[in-house]
């Protein structure tokens, strides 16, 4: 049914129950996986607090530490599960574009995702990525909770 399946993930409790979600699924399914974490591009003014480090090039540091930590967290459930796995770090402003543009570029016919990230504020302001990529996707999204 499902050959590739995309997981996003933010390194959230949420987003690790997602993939632990979709690796079940790809394994289950024989299906591979990619796992995709996405940060956003360096501003002097910013509203994530991730962006508020001293240079571009720490910043770009930073998120591959980051990075790295979540694309590994996926890496090694797959692995375990003897699922097929593909990782990247996408820098975008948009997540939810980087997410689909990353699910058509790979040729996935599936997006596993968490039901959200953000808290409060946050969330009101910016909004949901996975709302986004509901709407936004001619893939099918199978949203965890």
């Amino acid at each position: 049914m499902y050959k590739h399946i995309l997981i996003p993930t933010d390194g959230s409790a949420l987003s690790e129950v997602a993939v632990r979600q979709g690796v079940a699924l790809a394994k289950s399914l024989g299906a591979a996986m990619t796992a995709i974490t996405v940060t956003p591009t360096f501003r002097t003014l910013a509203v994530e607090p991730m962006v508020l480090t001293d240079t571009a090039e720490q910043y770009e540091k930073d998120c591959k530490v980051l990075a790295a930590k979540h694309l590994g967290s996926a890496m090694a459930a797959a692995t375990a599960a003897g699922v097929p796995y593909t990782g990247l770090h996408v820098v975008h402003d948009s997540p939810y574009e980087a997410i689909i543009e990353a699910a058509n570029k790979s040729q996935c016919d599936l997006i596993v995702m968490a039901s959200h990230g953000r808290k409060g504020v946050a969330a009101l302001v910016l909004g949901s990525e996975t709302t986004k990529v509901l709407t936004h996707s001619k893939i099918p999204v199978l949203v965890c909770r």
